[in-house]
């Protein structure tokens, strides 16, 4: 009998009723419920909810059984509205929705004809927080839903969790990966499970449906900055539905755009639509001219055309709709909206969260103008001082062409590449521990004091001050390791076995040599006098990077917390936590790779190079048109990045006698008796370790474990590549262990 019940249970549960699929979305919301949040409850995947709520799919048991559960209890919490009469058509006309806000902010993209000054201040701006903190999950507080926009009879969409009101006129959040069925049809997929149909046919069409319609884009990020433009991703069926190939030609991928008589290029120019300098490439910009106040433009990300670089994204481009969407949205919520590579994005970054201008006081008249943001970088490009310029700037046109500037004419502030050969005591040891320093340059850039909106000033024999950010021609050629000052005590050492922190490849100076504040600051910090030659300084200075570090902080801790390495772990729990922490969610890993290459690439754009051919030496290149491009600054980051490396080498070497055997950027080697950080790292029974030396946690400026080989690996890869009295950094494959190629040093 009891067979016949089961039976009969079994039956029941198979057709357990379920309110429609808007309703169990609305419920789902109604209690701040996330996609993956209910998903991980019933055991599915997200995307599995996502379709119960759109109505492209029913559950079926046990999970149907559960899922009734679960949106019987909501409703008895939040029972539905009552009808009030007024029709309720899933499919409402379209809704333009611009708040004032992102009105009068409303800007030109890069590279377009920008509206005059006059007309973007006549209103005053809204006063939203200086800066936006990166959001600690990317569910948006719980609202209404937004109307439908889709034109296929019968289907419906699934809102993100937390819709913003129907006022918002960025809804349905950042962007859009969209892609089309063999039937033409075109489907874009949002964050947070977002699944709306794009009823555009052409590129025209789409471009218009997005800014009218789709209710796409997102906040400033600071008060007198803009909003971020609405992004379009399309996966090869899309592109082939909108007349672009799915693939690039090799000649167009060399080009980095469509030829200028593309039909797609032709189609967007007699509808008055316009793509940015760099053309209908990977990353494209299509916009028209800004009128009054109202911002037009729309971004497309391709991925098929390695829009998505590898090295940064990781296999994203490989990813269903749904599941890029995913990792772009996260990114998009706690960094911000991509606009190119990672390195483009950074650097935009900083831009948004210090913007060059803010609206003025009402003048006579009442009427707002734009004036110069104090603390940012300004609106107009700043030459550097000749030893801070990249061979070829104009500024050092007068050089002989083939002159080759040495350590007395060029500032040279670059991350660690140094290698030594193994002590006798390191031999009889039995690992190599390489230990990462996270976020390395990120938690360089906190703090660090640099250059404005104005020039250098040059100054002849300068008393050194700190305080003032600049590049200063002094000889650190007697600083000797062997003999520091420690905490303020005098401290002897094996001067040899350590790098000197004042050359990128450790080699002790020979002489004058033009240095960043931060590396004369710690020849200082060391115990040693100075005399400066000369200088180039910076009188207006200011932490201009303060807000960037925080951003880009805020979201990699977010995003490794999401994946099980929280803050405040003990070393233990940490590694423990960090033993495969990507294999607990994919997507965020591939988001925590991007937010890393977004912290190298921003501070590298800082020095961005002449690409390209026709450029000659002595003429300037595109970059040097804007305010970010600004080699001071750049190694300002990288001097602090390898002053605090060495300070953390020094604090280790004074305490245990332990010294590095190589150094790559942020990445140290030890030999050690296990296999451990712990082996290397002296933490006592209260979890202390040495102050200001390597401490193991997920913060930036803390480490965590690189990679652990053995020191007969060690010995063979330094037989193995060394040449010519070359050390071969070990560092650079402690990771893995596999030696690819021979160390040149780059």
């Amino acid at each position: 009998m009891s067979e016949l019940f089961d039976a009969v249970d079994a039956l029941v549960a198979s057709r357990s009723p379920l309110p429609p699929p808007a309703e169990r979305r609305r419920l789902r919301q109604a209690h701040a419920l996330t996609l993956d949040e209910v998903a991980a409850a019933l055991g599915v995947r997200r995307a599995t909810v996502g379709g119960w709520e759109s109505g492209k799919a029913e559950p079926r048991p046990p999970e149907r059984e559960a899922y009734a559960r679960l949106l019987k209890q909501l409703t008895q919490l939040y029972p539905a509205p009552q009808d009030t009469g007024a029709p309720q058509d899933e499919a409402a006309g379209p809704q333009t929705l611009t708040t004032q806000a992102s009105a009068a902010q409303a800007q030109p993209p890069a590279g377009a004809p920008e509206a005059t000054a006059t007309a973007e201040a006549e209103k005053a701006p809204p006063t939203p927080p200086a800066t936006a903190a990166a959001p600690a999950a990317v569910a948006r507080p719980h609202a209404a839903r937004a109307p439908q926009t889709s034109r296929r009879p019968g289907t419906k969409k699934a809102a993100p969790a937390g819709t913003p009101v129907s006022g918002d006129a960025y809804a349905h959040g950042p962007l859009l990966v969209l892609d089309a069925d063999p039937e033409r049809n075109v489907t874009g997929y949002g964050a947070d499970g977002l699944i709306l149909d794009v009823p555009a046919k052409s590129l025209p069409a789409l471009v218009e449906w997005t800014l009218t319609e789709a209710q796409l884009g997102a906040e400033r990020l600071h008060g007198s900055g803009k909003d971020a433009d609405p992004l379009l991703v399309l996966t090869e069926a899309a592109c082939e539905r909108y007349g672009l190939p799915a693939v690039l030609s090799d000649s167009e991928r060399l080009a980095g755009r469509l030829p200028e008589g593309h039909k797609a290029i032709r189609q967007l120019e007699r509808a008055e639509w316009q793509l940015t300098k760099r053309g209908l490439g990977p990353w494209a910009r299509i916009y028209r001219p800004a009128q009054g106040s109202r911002r037009q433009c729309v971004q497309l990300c391709i991925p098929s055309w390695r829009a998505l670089d590898g090295r940064a994204w990781g296999h994203a481009a490989q990813l269903p709709p749904p599941e890029l969407a995913r990792v772009l949205g996260v990114y998009a919520a706690r960094v911000m909206t991509p606009v190119g590579s990672t390195a483009v994005t950074g650097l935009q970054l900083m831009t948004a969260l210090s913007p060059p201008t803010r609206a003025s006081e009402p003048d006579e008249n009442g009427r707002r103008h734009r004036e110069h943001r104090p603390g940012s970088l300004g609106t107009e490009p700043v030459d550097p001082a000749p030893c801070e310029a990249t061979d070829g700037h104009p500024v050092l046109a007068h050089l002989p062409r083939f002159h080759v500037r040495g350590p007395g004419e060029r500032l040279f502030e670059e991350a660690y590449d140094w290698a030594r050969d193994l002590t006798d005591a390191e031999c009889m040891k039995r690992h190599l521990v390489g230990l990462d320093v996270n976020l390395a340059f990120g938690a360089a850039a906190n703090g660090a004091v640099v250059g404005l909106a104005t020039p250098p000033v040059h100054v002849t024999r300068p008393v050194f001050d700190a305080a003032v950010p600049g590049s200063w021609l002094v000889d650190l050629s007697h600083v000797d390791l062997s003999r520091v000052k420690v905490g303020k005590q005098w401290r002897d050492l094996d001067g040899a076995l350590l790098p000197s922190p004042f050359t990128p490849t450790g080699e002790r100076p020979t002489g004058p040599a033009w240095y960043a504040t931060p590396t004369v600051a710690y020849a200082v910090e060391l115990g040693y006098d100075i005399t400066p030659l000369q200088a180039w300084v910076r009188r207006e200075s200011g932490r201009f990077l303060d807000g960037w570090y925080k951003r880009l902080r805020d979201a990699y801790v977010a995003t490794m917390a999401d994946l099980g390495v929280a803050e405040k772990l003990s070393p233990q729990e940490f590694l423990e936590a960090m033993n495969g922490y990507k294999s607990r969610d994919p997507e965020l890993g591939i988001v925590v790779d991007a937010v890393k290459m977004t912290v190298k690439g921003g501070i590298g754009k800082l020095q961005e190079k002449a690409r390209g051919g026709g450029w000659k030496p002595g003429q300037a290149w595109p970059a040097l048109a804007r305010p970010t491009w600004r080699p001071d600054i750049r190694a300002t980051v990288i001097s602090r990045a390898r002053i605090n490396m060495h300070r953390k080498m020094l604090n280790l070497a004074v305490a245990t006698g332990q010294y590095p055997v190589a150094v790559l950027s942020d990445c140290a080697v030890y030999a050690a008796d296990g296999p451990s950080p712990l082996d290397v790292l002296p933490y006592g029974a209260d979890g202390k370790t040495v102050p200001g030396s390597f401490r193991l946690g997920v913060s930036p400026g803390m480490v965590k474990h690189e990679g652990t080989q053995s020191v007969l690996w060690g010995a063979d890869v330094l037989e193995q590549l060394g040449a010519d009295g070359h050390v071969a950094n070990l560092a650079r494959y402690i990771k893995t262990g596999e030696v690819t190629a021979k160390d040149t040093g780059e």
